[in-house]
């Protein structure tokens, strides 16, 4: 029985995927295996000793302590993907709001009907002029950042006539085969920049990431672009696009992302942080955490981690081994040397390593004793050793 705590309220879809034969799921569970969690805040969370993984229904991981789950052997997953569609469809209303006045328009007509005396149809026909802005059509879309997201909004764009250029470093093969044909990616992104009347941005925030857009990125833009960032606030440097906006060389910005610095400024429309909160994006984000969660509780598989390489590997042998490691020389060798010398043969082993952690899977013949068990752990550079029975 694997003890789950869920540290925020988790779609009951999601949970349904974690059977109570096999798991005990609550918010009051204690010595936990495993934790899932959207926005809970986990960085001053004192984590169990037992604590093995921790899924996120959500693709960013802010909220939780990746490197020092790394360095416990704690896997942190997440679930990119899972609310691609739902963000796509708000970059779709952004684009419109980056380029008509819809939102002061619908307030500006509030306003008249709140105005004694005013003939609102009227005043409409007189006043409308104020809210115009250009059509989407055969204008050009920068989008940077093309995965799950980004694909899709570069798909979309194109299907409503726009040109469309794209620009990531790390495009996956999976994410090119996603892509449009007629999709210009190109290996510069200030090419992407000259070219694009508009610029969405979907990439994540890491602290290589953090103001992508800044004074030299807005420069390098026509003048009156429209910027939309529907991925995380800090990808965008507040006070070069509030100069920008001064200046007219950003037309709008249109944040998912409100603060203080931004939300009041001439030119920026900021809603809700709503990228994701549609109920679908929220069923298919606890879904895609509870599988994995379970898959690597029960079988050692890690898909989808930020912090460990994805291992999958198909069971056989009698026990798995998973073994967490700094990514060394020779670690592969100490740890099949100490289980030849356990009189224990390897049947099937996967190693990968993510930067300096590494993760190896080794399917053994017998089960191994727990004096080899401690002696593997007991390595220098060994981090973590988990034993599932087959």
């Amino acid at each position: 029985m694997f003890n789950i705590k869920t540290m925020n309220k988790i779609a009951q879809v999601g949970l349904d995927r974690l059977p109570s034969g096999s798991f005990n799921v609550g918010d009051n569970v204690d010595h936990e295996e495993g934790i899932l969690v959207r926005s809970a805040k986990l960085h001053d969370y004192n984590f169990s000793p037992s604590l093995l993984a921790i899924a996120r229904a959500g693709a960013g991981t802010n909220n939780i302590p990746v490197e020092r789950c790394a360095e416990a052997g704690i896997v942190v997953f997440n679930t990119p993907g899972a609310n691609a569609n739902a963000v796509k469809e708000l970059v779709l209303a952004a684009l419109l709001m980056a380029s008509r006045d819809i939102l002061g328009g619908a307030d500006w007509v509030k306003e008249q009907a709140h105005t004694a005396g005013v003939d609102v149809a009227a005043a409409v026909e007189k006043g409308k002029s104020a809210f115009v802005g250009p059509e989407l059509y055969r204008k050009t879309l920068g989008v940077v950042g093309l995965g799950a997201i980004g694909a899709l909004v570069a798909n979309i764009a194109l299907s409503m006539g726009m040109e469309v250029y794209g620009y990531d470093p790390y495009l996956s093969v999976d994410a090119a085969l996603r892509l449009d044909r007629h999709v210009k990616v190109v290996k510069d992104v200030s090419e992407l920049y000259r070219a694009s009347d508009y610029i969405t941005i979907h990439v994540p925030y890491t602290p290589d990431t953090k103001h992508t857009i800044n004074e030299a990125a807005i420069a390098a833009m026509k003048d009156g672009a429209r910027v939309v960032n529907m991925a995380r606030g800090e990808l965008v440097d507040d006070q070069a696009m509030l100069a920008a906006l001064k200046t007219g060389k950003v037309a709008r910005y249109v944040t998912d992302f409100p603060n203080n610095t931004v939300t009041l400024a001439d030119g920026v429309v900021a809603i809700p942080h709503l990228g994701a909160s549609t109920p679908e994006s929220e069923d298919n984000c606890a879904v895609m955490a509870a599988d994995e969660l379970r898959d690597y509780l029960e079988n050692g598989n890690i898909r989808n981690s930020v912090n460990f390489p994805n291992v999958v590997m198909e069971p056989s042998g009698k026990q798995r081994l998973c073994v967490f490691h700094r990514n060394i020389p020779a670690m592969l060798a100490t740890v099949t040397g100490q289980l030849s010398d356990a009189g224990v043969n390897v049947e099937n082993m996967t190693n990968k390593s993510k930067g300096e952690h590494a993760y190896t899977v080794l399917d053994i013949s017998a089960p191994i004793s727990e004096a080899a068990l401690a002696s593997i752990a007991a390595t220098e550079g060994i981090v973590r050793v988990r034993v599932i029975s087959h």
